[in-house]
Protein backbone atom coordinates (compact mmCIF):
# COMPACT_ATOMS: atom_id res chain seq x y z
CA UNK A 1 0.00 0.00 0.00
CA UNK A 2 1.33 3.50 -0.92
CA UNK A 3 1.25 5.64 1.93
CA UNK A 4 -0.08 9.69 1.07
CA UNK A 5 0.48 12.58 3.45
CA UNK A 6 -2.35 14.05 5.36
CA UNK A 7 -2.28 17.21 7.88
CA UNK A 8 1.46 15.96 8.53
CA UNK A 9 0.17 12.29 9.08
CA UNK A 10 1.29 9.10 7.23
CA UNK A 11 -2.02 7.25 6.21
CA UNK A 12 -2.56 4.27 3.85
CA UNK A 13 -5.12 4.04 0.90
CA UNK A 14 -6.12 0.70 0.17
CA UNK A 15 -6.62 0.81 -3.29
CA UNK A 16 -6.40 3.94 -6.14
CA UNK A 17 -8.37 4.34 -9.59
CA UNK A 18 -6.09 6.50 -11.33
CA UNK A 19 -7.49 8.54 -14.80
CA UNK A 20 -6.84 11.66 -17.06
CA UNK A 21 -6.22 14.40 -13.88
CA UNK A 22 -7.82 12.40 -11.08
CA UNK A 23 -6.77 9.96 -8.36
CA UNK A 24 -9.34 8.58 -6.34
CA UNK A 25 -9.10 6.14 -3.66
CA UNK A 26 -11.77 3.09 -2.90
CA UNK A 27 -13.54 1.84 -0.84
CA UNK A 28 -14.54 3.41 1.52
CA UNK A 29 -13.67 1.35 4.51
CA UNK A 30 -12.97 3.88 7.52
CA UNK A 31 -9.44 3.27 6.85
CA UNK A 32 -9.21 7.00 6.99
CA UNK A 33 -10.65 7.78 10.47
CA UNK A 34 -7.73 8.22 12.13
CA UNK A 35 -6.01 11.20 10.30
CA UNK A 36 -9.50 12.79 9.83
CA UNK A 37 -11.24 12.19 12.91
CA UNK A 38 -8.75 12.05 15.15
CA UNK A 39 -6.34 14.41 14.05
CA UNK A 40 -4.54 16.96 16.84
CA UNK A 41 -6.21 20.42 16.16
CA UNK A 42 -4.49 23.21 19.08
CA UNK A 43 -7.77 24.83 19.52
CA UNK A 44 -11.82 23.44 19.03
CA UNK A 45 -13.23 23.86 15.80
CA UNK A 46 -16.75 24.90 14.96
CA UNK A 47 -18.68 24.47 12.29
CA UNK A 48 -22.11 25.63 11.22
CA UNK A 49 -24.96 23.40 8.89
CA UNK A 50 -28.52 24.72 8.66
CA UNK A 51 -31.31 22.19 6.88
CA UNK A 52 -34.55 23.86 5.95
CA UNK A 53 -37.72 21.41 4.62
CA UNK A 54 -39.86 23.49 2.35
CA UNK A 55 -43.04 21.79 2.78
CA UNK A 56 -42.58 22.08 6.57
CA UNK A 57 -43.18 19.21 9.55
CA UNK A 58 -46.88 18.69 11.14
CA UNK A 59 -46.46 20.46 14.07
CA UNK A 60 -48.74 17.55 16.55
CA UNK A 61 -46.22 15.26 15.56
CA UNK A 62 -43.27 16.57 16.57
CA UNK A 63 -43.76 19.08 19.39
CA UNK A 64 -43.97 17.46 22.29
CA UNK A 65 -46.86 18.10 25.20
CA UNK A 66 -45.27 19.52 28.13
CA UNK A 67 -42.21 21.81 28.13
CA UNK A 68 -38.45 20.44 29.75
CA UNK A 69 -36.75 17.84 30.09
CA UNK A 70 -37.87 13.79 30.28
CA UNK A 71 -40.79 14.91 27.59
CA UNK A 72 -42.37 12.00 26.00
CA UNK A 73 -41.08 11.42 22.75
CA UNK A 74 -43.70 12.07 19.67
CA UNK A 75 -43.75 10.45 16.41
CA UNK A 76 -41.28 12.49 14.72
CA UNK A 77 -39.01 13.18 17.89
CA UNK A 78 -39.05 8.80 17.70
CA UNK A 79 -36.39 8.58 14.94
CA UNK A 80 -34.12 10.91 17.17
CA UNK A 81 -34.33 8.66 20.29
CA UNK A 82 -30.84 7.83 20.31
CA UNK A 83 -29.87 11.46 19.97
CA UNK A 84 -32.17 13.21 22.57
CA UNK A 85 -29.41 14.53 24.69
CA UNK A 86 -27.59 16.00 21.78
CA UNK A 87 -30.21 18.13 20.64
CA UNK A 88 -32.94 21.34 21.59
CA UNK A 89 -36.37 21.04 20.03
CA UNK A 90 -37.81 24.57 20.51
CA UNK A 91 -41.27 26.10 19.26
CA UNK A 92 -42.83 29.55 19.37
CA UNK A 93 -40.12 31.04 16.85
CA UNK A 94 -40.54 32.85 13.63
CA UNK A 95 -39.05 35.72 11.69
CA UNK A 96 -41.21 38.59 11.70
CA UNK A 97 -43.57 40.26 8.30
CA UNK A 98 -42.80 37.28 6.40
CA UNK A 99 -46.21 37.61 4.14
CA UNK A 100 -44.94 37.19 0.63
CA UNK A 101 -45.67 36.92 -2.93
CA UNK A 102 -46.85 33.60 -2.65
CA UNK A 103 -47.13 30.97 0.19
CA UNK A 104 -43.65 29.98 0.17
CA UNK A 105 -41.46 33.31 -0.09
CA UNK A 106 -40.59 32.70 3.25
CA UNK A 107 -38.05 30.16 2.10
CA UNK A 108 -35.77 33.02 0.76
CA UNK A 109 -35.35 34.37 4.74
CA UNK A 110 -35.08 32.02 6.25
CA UNK A 111 -31.54 32.24 7.16
CA UNK A 112 -32.09 35.72 6.44
CA UNK A 113 -34.96 37.15 8.27
CA UNK A 114 -35.70 39.59 5.54
CA UNK A 115 -39.25 41.31 5.46
CA UNK A 116 -42.07 40.99 3.14
CA UNK A 117 -40.44 37.90 0.93
CA UNK A 118 -40.79 38.98 -2.67
CA UNK A 119 -42.94 41.60 -2.59
CA UNK A 120 -42.46 44.92 -4.30
CA UNK A 121 -39.54 46.65 -3.80
CA UNK A 122 -38.14 43.60 -1.59
CA UNK A 123 -34.31 43.14 -1.52
CA UNK A 124 -32.80 40.29 0.30
CA UNK A 125 -30.13 40.34 2.91
CA UNK A 126 -27.45 37.71 3.87
CA UNK A 127 -27.90 34.66 5.14
CA UNK A 128 -26.72 33.82 7.93
CA UNK A 129 -24.31 31.16 6.72
CA UNK A 130 -22.65 33.70 4.54
CA UNK A 131 -22.29 35.99 7.32
CA UNK A 132 -20.05 33.05 9.14
CA UNK A 133 -18.46 31.91 5.80
CA UNK A 134 -17.30 35.90 4.97
CA UNK A 135 -15.51 35.66 8.26
CA UNK A 136 -14.34 31.86 8.51
CA UNK A 137 -14.05 30.71 5.26
CA UNK A 138 -10.26 31.76 4.78
CA UNK A 139 -9.72 28.43 7.18
CA UNK A 140 -10.85 25.95 4.59
CA UNK A 141 -10.68 25.02 1.02
CA UNK A 142 -13.74 26.05 0.65
CA UNK A 143 -15.55 29.21 2.73
CA UNK A 144 -18.97 27.41 2.11
CA UNK A 145 -20.91 24.78 0.58
CA UNK A 146 -24.25 25.21 -0.16
CA UNK A 147 -26.46 21.96 -1.39
CA UNK A 148 -29.84 20.80 -2.47
CA UNK A 149 -31.61 17.88 -3.20
CA UNK A 150 -33.84 19.37 -5.95
CA UNK A 151 -32.81 22.81 -6.78
CA UNK A 152 -33.64 25.32 -3.79
CA UNK A 153 -30.70 27.61 -2.49
CA UNK A 154 -30.52 29.27 1.07
CA UNK A 155 -27.91 31.31 1.16
CA UNK A 156 -28.06 34.87 0.29
CA UNK A 157 -24.95 37.24 -0.39
CA UNK A 158 -24.56 41.10 1.42
CA UNK A 159 -26.13 42.37 -1.78
CA UNK A 160 -29.19 40.11 -1.86
CA UNK A 161 -28.21 37.43 -4.85
CA UNK A 162 -28.98 34.07 -4.09
CA UNK A 163 -26.24 31.73 -4.69
CA UNK A 164 -26.86 28.61 -6.62
CA UNK A 165 -26.19 25.43 -4.56
CA UNK A 166 -25.16 21.75 -5.49
CA UNK A 167 -27.75 19.11 -6.31
CA UNK A 168 -25.25 16.94 -7.40
CA UNK A 169 -23.20 14.51 -4.61
CA UNK A 170 -21.06 13.23 -7.59
CA UNK A 171 -19.76 16.70 -8.73
CA UNK A 172 -19.47 17.42 -4.60
CA UNK A 173 -17.27 14.68 -4.34
CA UNK A 174 -15.07 15.74 -7.42
CA UNK A 175 -14.86 18.66 -5.78
CA UNK A 176 -13.49 18.04 -2.54
CA UNK A 177 -11.86 14.69 -3.02
CA UNK A 178 -10.28 14.68 -6.77
CA UNK A 179 -7.43 16.42 -7.67
CA UNK A 180 -7.10 17.99 -11.06
CA UNK A 181 -4.21 17.13 -13.60
CA UNK A 182 -1.31 20.09 -14.12
CA UNK A 183 -2.93 21.21 -17.03
CA UNK A 184 -6.42 21.24 -15.14
CA UNK A 185 -4.86 23.39 -12.17
CA UNK A 186 -3.15 25.44 -15.17
CA UNK A 187 -6.37 26.06 -16.37
CA UNK A 188 -8.24 26.96 -13.54
CA UNK A 189 -4.83 29.33 -12.11
CA UNK A 190 -5.60 30.64 -15.50
CA UNK A 191 -9.27 31.49 -15.29
CA UNK A 192 -8.49 32.84 -11.62
CA UNK A 193 -6.16 35.22 -12.92
CA UNK A 194 -8.20 36.02 -15.44
CA UNK A 195 -10.79 37.53 -13.17
CA UNK A 196 -8.72 39.21 -10.94
CA UNK A 197 -7.75 41.02 -14.30
CA UNK A 198 -11.32 42.18 -14.92
CA UNK A 199 -11.72 42.65 -11.35
CA UNK A 200 -9.30 45.28 -11.56
CA UNK A 201 -10.24 46.92 -14.26
CA UNK A 202 -14.25 47.14 -12.99
CA UNK A 203 -12.60 48.93 -10.20
CA UNK A 204 -10.47 51.45 -11.94
CA UNK A 205 -13.41 52.55 -14.14
CA UNK A 206 -15.62 52.83 -10.92
CA UNK A 207 -13.51 54.93 -8.98
CA UNK A 208 -13.39 57.09 -12.04
CA UNK A 209 -17.15 57.17 -12.08
CA UNK A 210 -17.11 57.86 -8.27
CA UNK A 211 -16.07 61.61 -8.66
CA UNK A 212 -19.31 62.05 -11.18
CA UNK A 213 -22.16 60.83 -9.14
CA UNK A 214 -24.11 61.93 -5.98
CA UNK A 215 -23.90 60.34 -2.44
CA UNK A 216 -26.56 58.35 -2.93
CA UNK A 217 -24.95 56.83 -5.90
CA UNK A 218 -21.94 56.71 -3.86
CA UNK A 219 -23.24 54.56 -1.26
CA UNK A 220 -24.75 52.19 -3.85
CA UNK A 221 -21.28 52.01 -5.00
CA UNK A 222 -19.79 51.57 -1.64
CA UNK A 223 -21.31 48.35 -1.47
CA UNK A 224 -20.17 47.36 -5.15
CA UNK A 225 -16.75 47.95 -4.12
CA UNK A 226 -17.22 45.85 -0.81
CA UNK A 227 -18.73 43.13 -3.22
CA UNK A 228 -15.54 43.63 -5.49
CA UNK A 229 -13.11 43.19 -2.41
CA UNK A 230 -14.87 40.09 -1.39
CA UNK A 231 -14.62 38.22 -4.58
CA UNK A 232 -10.81 39.47 -5.27
CA UNK A 233 -10.35 37.63 -1.70
CA UNK A 234 -12.11 34.66 -2.01
CA UNK A 235 -10.61 34.28 -5.37
CA UNK A 236 -6.70 35.13 -3.67
CA UNK A 237 -7.69 32.16 -0.95
CA UNK A 238 -8.89 30.10 -4.22
CA UNK A 239 -5.34 30.70 -6.24
CA UNK A 240 -3.72 29.06 -2.83
CA UNK A 241 -5.82 26.41 -2.69
CA UNK A 242 -5.97 25.09 -5.81
CA UNK A 243 -2.41 24.23 -5.91
CA UNK A 244 -2.47 22.56 -2.61
CA UNK A 245 -3.50 18.99 -2.65
CA UNK A 246 -7.08 17.81 -1.84
CA UNK A 247 -8.03 15.12 0.80
CA UNK A 248 -8.20 11.47 0.25
CA UNK A 249 -10.88 8.97 1.62
CA UNK A 250 -11.66 5.64 1.36
CA UNK A 251 -14.58 5.88 -0.07
CA UNK A 252 -15.90 4.76 -3.80
CA UNK A 253 -16.82 8.23 -5.93
CA UNK A 254 -20.85 7.83 -5.53
CA UNK A 255 -23.03 7.72 -8.09
CA UNK A 256 -26.64 10.37 -8.15
CA UNK A 257 -29.82 9.09 -7.39
CA UNK A 258 -31.63 8.81 -10.94
CA UNK A 259 -35.14 8.84 -9.59
CA UNK A 260 -35.57 12.38 -8.76
CA UNK A 261 -38.62 11.30 -7.03
CA UNK A 262 -36.20 9.32 -4.57
CA UNK A 263 -36.08 12.05 -1.70
CA UNK A 264 -34.53 9.78 0.79
CA UNK A 265 -32.01 8.42 -1.38
CA UNK A 266 -30.77 11.77 -2.23
CA UNK A 267 -31.06 13.21 1.05
CA UNK A 268 -28.85 10.38 2.43
CA UNK A 269 -26.34 10.01 0.29
CA UNK A 270 -25.72 14.43 0.58
CA UNK A 271 -25.81 13.80 4.56
CA UNK A 272 -23.09 11.40 3.37
CA UNK A 273 -20.96 14.05 1.41
CA UNK A 274 -22.10 16.22 4.21
CA UNK A 275 -20.12 14.13 6.72
CA UNK A 276 -17.31 14.52 4.75
CA UNK A 277 -16.63 17.61 4.07
CA UNK A 278 -16.90 18.33 7.69
CA UNK A 279 -14.45 15.13 8.49
CA UNK A 280 -11.70 16.32 6.02
CA UNK A 281 -12.58 19.80 7.14
CA UNK A 282 -12.75 20.73 3.87
CA UNK A 283 -15.15 23.39 4.69
CA UNK A 284 -17.05 24.52 7.99
CA UNK A 285 -20.04 26.41 6.97
CA UNK A 286 -22.96 24.22 5.00
CA UNK A 287 -26.63 24.88 4.31
CA UNK A 288 -28.78 22.26 2.78
CA UNK A 289 -32.00 22.47 1.11
CA UNK A 290 -33.65 19.20 1.73
CA UNK A 291 -36.34 19.51 -0.67
CA UNK A 292 -40.05 18.75 -1.92
CA UNK A 293 -41.81 18.15 -4.92
CA UNK A 294 -45.58 18.52 -6.95
CA UNK A 295 -45.19 14.52 -7.02
CA UNK A 296 -45.41 10.93 -5.27
CA UNK A 297 -42.15 10.25 -3.24
CA UNK A 298 -40.43 6.91 -4.21
CA UNK A 299 -39.97 4.20 -2.17
CA UNK A 300 -42.08 5.12 0.81
CA UNK A 301 -44.86 2.56 1.21
CA UNK A 302 -48.01 3.68 1.95
CA UNK A 303 -47.41 7.20 -0.04
CA UNK A 304 -50.04 7.14 -3.18
CA UNK A 305 -50.26 11.34 -3.07
CA UNK A 306 -48.50 14.36 -4.31
CA UNK A 307 -46.31 15.74 -1.49
CA UNK A 308 -47.60 19.14 -1.94
CA UNK A 309 -50.57 18.15 -1.99
CA UNK A 310 -50.19 16.46 1.47
CA UNK A 311 -48.98 19.23 3.04
CA UNK A 312 -51.91 21.18 1.93
CA UNK A 313 -53.91 18.35 3.77
CA UNK A 314 -56.70 20.55 5.54
CA UNK A 315 -56.95 18.43 8.33
CA UNK A 316 -58.08 15.55 6.10
CA UNK A 317 -56.62 12.41 8.06
CA UNK A 318 -55.85 10.11 5.36
CA UNK A 319 -53.11 13.16 4.13
CA UNK A 320 -51.99 13.73 7.09
CA UNK A 321 -51.40 9.69 8.09
CA UNK A 322 -49.50 9.85 4.44
CA UNK A 323 -47.57 12.66 5.21
CA UNK A 324 -46.50 11.25 8.34
CA UNK A 325 -44.99 8.74 6.60
CA UNK A 326 -43.07 10.71 4.48
CA UNK A 327 -41.85 13.52 7.26
CA UNK A 328 -40.91 10.73 10.02
CA UNK A 329 -38.85 8.81 7.78
CA UNK A 330 -37.21 12.39 6.48
CA UNK A 331 -36.42 12.34 10.52
CA UNK A 332 -34.96 8.63 10.28
CA UNK A 333 -32.31 9.81 8.00
CA UNK A 334 -31.42 12.88 9.51
CA UNK A 335 -30.55 10.57 13.12
CA UNK A 336 -28.27 8.44 10.88
CA UNK A 337 -26.93 11.53 9.60
CA UNK A 338 -26.22 12.72 13.77
CA UNK A 339 -25.23 9.03 14.26
CA UNK A 340 -22.17 9.53 12.23
CA UNK A 341 -20.96 12.65 13.06
CA UNK A 342 -21.50 10.99 17.22
CA UNK A 343 -18.99 8.17 15.69
CA UNK A 344 -16.33 10.51 14.60
CA UNK A 345 -14.24 11.56 16.62
CA UNK A 346 -11.76 14.88 16.53
CA UNK A 347 -9.56 16.36 19.19
CA UNK A 348 -10.68 14.69 21.90
CA UNK A 349 -14.02 15.29 21.08
CA UNK A 350 -17.01 13.99 18.98
CA UNK A 351 -17.61 15.49 15.09
CA UNK A 352 -21.06 16.21 16.80
CA UNK A 353 -20.03 18.41 19.30
CA UNK A 354 -17.83 21.04 16.83
CA UNK A 355 -20.42 21.20 14.87
CA UNK A 356 -23.84 23.39 15.32
CA UNK A 357 -26.93 22.47 13.43
CA UNK A 358 -29.70 24.18 12.55
CA UNK A 359 -33.03 21.60 11.19
CA UNK A 360 -36.29 22.81 10.44
CA UNK A 361 -38.89 24.67 8.09
CA UNK A 362 -39.75 28.07 7.25
CA UNK A 363 -43.39 27.08 7.93
CA UNK A 364 -44.56 26.40 10.70
CA UNK A 365 -48.06 25.13 9.23
CA UNK A 366 -47.29 24.05 5.64
CA UNK A 367 -51.27 23.40 5.11
CA UNK A 368 -52.29 27.49 5.35
CA UNK A 369 -48.83 28.65 4.60
CA UNK A 370 -48.51 29.90 8.06
CA UNK A 371 -44.81 31.17 8.69
CA UNK A 372 -45.51 31.41 12.18
CA UNK A 373 -44.45 29.37 15.52
CA UNK A 374 -41.86 27.67 13.40
CA UNK A 375 -40.28 23.75 13.80
CA UNK A 376 -36.86 24.32 14.57
CA UNK A 377 -34.12 21.92 16.49
CA UNK A 378 -30.66 22.49 17.38
CA UNK A 379 -28.30 19.96 17.52
CA UNK A 380 -24.49 19.33 18.36
CA UNK A 381 -22.44 22.15 19.46
CA UNK A 382 -20.80 23.90 23.00
CA UNK A 383 -25.04 23.64 24.03
CA UNK A 384 -26.63 22.01 27.09
CA UNK A 385 -29.19 19.81 25.27
CA UNK A 386 -31.74 17.68 26.01
CA UNK A 387 -34.97 20.07 26.90
CA UNK A 388 -38.12 21.14 24.69
CA UNK A 389 -38.45 25.02 25.18
CA UNK A 390 -41.47 25.99 24.04
CA UNK A 391 -42.19 29.47 23.51
CA UNK A 392 -44.91 32.00 23.29
CA UNK A 393 -47.59 30.29 20.39
CA UNK A 394 -49.10 33.99 19.73
CA UNK A 395 -46.23 36.22 20.09
CA UNK A 396 -43.39 34.30 18.97
CA UNK A 397 -39.69 34.91 19.48
CA UNK A 398 -37.30 36.33 17.01
CA UNK A 399 -35.96 33.41 15.22
CA UNK A 400 -32.95 35.79 14.20
CA UNK A 401 -32.08 35.92 18.00
CA UNK A 402 -31.34 32.57 18.22
CA UNK A 403 -29.04 33.19 14.95
CA UNK A 404 -26.78 35.66 16.84
CA UNK A 405 -25.94 33.12 19.42
CA UNK A 406 -25.59 30.37 16.80
CA UNK A 407 -23.28 32.86 14.78
CA UNK A 408 -21.23 33.76 18.28
CA UNK A 409 -21.03 29.52 18.95
CA UNK A 410 -18.86 29.47 16.07
CA UNK A 411 -16.53 32.12 16.64
CA UNK A 412 -18.38 35.80 14.39
CA UNK A 413 -18.81 37.74 17.45
CA UNK A 414 -21.85 40.09 16.68
CA UNK A 415 -24.56 41.33 18.91
CA UNK A 416 -27.50 41.72 16.00
CA UNK A 417 -28.62 39.71 13.25
CA UNK A 418 -31.44 40.97 10.39
CA UNK A 419 -34.41 41.70 12.72
CA UNK A 420 -33.23 40.26 16.11
CA UNK A 421 -34.38 41.97 19.57
CA UNK A 422 -31.74 39.93 22.01
CA UNK A 423 -28.86 37.84 21.31
CA UNK A 424 -29.52 34.08 22.01
CA UNK A 425 -33.23 33.03 23.18
CA UNK A 426 -34.45 31.21 26.41
CA UNK A 427 -33.93 27.93 27.12
CA UNK A 428 -30.74 27.45 24.69
CA UNK A 429 -27.71 27.66 26.73
CA UNK A 430 -23.80 26.90 25.57
CA UNK A 431 -21.85 24.73 28.31
CA UNK A 432 -19.08 26.41 29.94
Amino acid sequence: MNPFQFNNRKIHRRLVLKGVGASVALPWLGAMSPALADRKISRPVRRFVAMNAGLGFHAPFLFPEKEGRGFRLTPYLEQLEDHVGDLTVISGLSHSNQNGSNGHASQMTWLTSAERPGLAGFKNTISLDQLIANQLGNQTRLPCLNLTTTGGSLSWTANGVNIPAERSPAKLFRRLFVDGSEKEIREEMKRLGQGKSILDTVRVDAQKLQKRIGPADRQKLDEYFSSIRDLENRMQQSEEWTQKPKPKVDRQPPADVQDRNDILARQTLMYEMIVLALQADSTRTITFDLGGMNAVPSNIRGVKTDWHNLSHHGKDQNKIDELRLIEQAEFRVFGQFLSRLKNLGENGNRLLDQTVILFGSNLGNASSHSWRNLPILVAGGPFRHGSYVAHDEKNNTRLANLFVDLARQVGVKIDRFGTSDAVGIRGLEAVG
